[in-house]
C-alpha cells in the first residue's frame, strides 16, 4: 500500500464526509469526496485515486449506475471499488458485487472498520508478486507479477477482487477452498456467516473465463465443500 493512499468518497451525506476526512487523514490517507455520482465520476476522470468509497443511495445517478461506468471505463476498470449500503439491504449488496464491487460496508458502520477495508483492499491491489511466476492450467493463464489472467491468448478484464480470487484458487489448485478459507483469505478478516458474496464473485469470474459459466472448466463447485480450481495440462 503507498505510504499515503488517496481515497475518493462519493456520498450525498456532507456531515459524513467531514468527518471520514478528519479520521482518514489522521491515518495517512487522503479523502477527497463528492457530492454526487456526477461529480465523482468527474473526480475521477481528472484525478488517480487509489480506491473509491461509493454510497449507492444518492441524488441524480445513483452509486450502482456509477459502479458500471467505472467499471466500463478500461482505465478505471481495476480501481477498487467498495458500496457503502443500507444495512440489511441485500439486494444492492448482491447487485453491487453482480456489477463488480470489491466489497461493501452497511451503514452505519464504525470509521475503524471501513479504513480497515480500504486498507484491506489496497494491500489486495498493491501486494508485491514475483515478476515471474505463473500459472497455467488448460488454455487458463495468470500471472501473478502482471496481474493479469489470459484465457486462449485473450486477455480477460478482472476486477481486483476477481484476480486475487483466482489466484487463491490458483495457488491452491487442485485442493478444495471453503467460502470461510476464502473470505479469511481476501479480506482478512472472518466472514459472517450469513454472507454469501463470495458465490457472487465466482459467478462473475466464471462469466469471463469459462466458455460456459454454467459447466465450468476451470473453477469448479464441490457440493457441499467449496470451489476448486481445476488442474489441467496445458495444451
Amino acid at each position: 500500500m503507498p505510504k499515503r493512499a488517496s481515497v475518493l468518497l462519493v456520498d450525498d451525506d456532507a456531515r459524513l464526509g467531514t468527518l471520514l476526512s478528519e479520521y482518514f487523514g489522521r491515518n495517512e490517507v487522503d479523502l477527497t469526496t463528492a457530492a454526487d455520482g456526477e461529480r465523482g465520476l468527474a473526480q475521477l476522470k481528472d484525478r488517480r485515486f487509489d480506491a473509491v468509497l461509493l454510497d449507492v443511495m444518492m441524488p441524480g445517478i445513483d452509486g450502482l449506475e456509477v459502479l458500471k461506468r467505472i467499471r466500463a471505463d478500461a482505465r478505471l476498470a481495476r480501481v477498487p471499488v467498495l458500496m457503502l449500503t443500507a444495512k440489511g439491504d441485500d439486494v444492492d449488496r448482491i447487485v453491487g458485487l453482480e456489477i463488480g464491487a470489491d466489497d461493501y460496508v452497511p451503514k452505519p458502520f464504525n470509521p475503524r472498520e471501513l479504513l480497515a477495508r480500504v486498507r484491506a483492499v489496497l494491500r489486495r491491489a498493491t501486494a508485491p508478486a514475483d515478476p515471474e511466476e505463473k500459472y497455467q492450467t488448460g488454455e487458463l493463464v495468470i500471472d501473478f507479477g502482471a496481474r493479469t489472467v489470459t484465457v486462449e491468448g485473450k486477455r480477460a478484464a478482472l476486477t481486483g477482487f476477481e484476480f486475487e480470487l483466482l489466484a487463491a484458487l490458483a495457488r491452491a489448485a487442485g485442493r478444495v477452498l471453503s467460502r470461510d478459507q476464502l473470505m479469511d483469505m481476501l479480506k482478512g478478516q472472518e466472514l459472517d456467516a450469513f454472507d454469501r458474496s463470495i458465490d457472487v464473485h465466482v459467478s462473475r469470474l466464471r462469466a469471463k473465463i469459462e466458455k460456459d459459466p454454467r459447466a465450468p472448466r476451470y473453477v469448479q463447485t464441490v457440493r457441499g465443500a467449496g470451489y476448486v480450481l481445476a488442474r489441467e495440462e496445458p495444451r
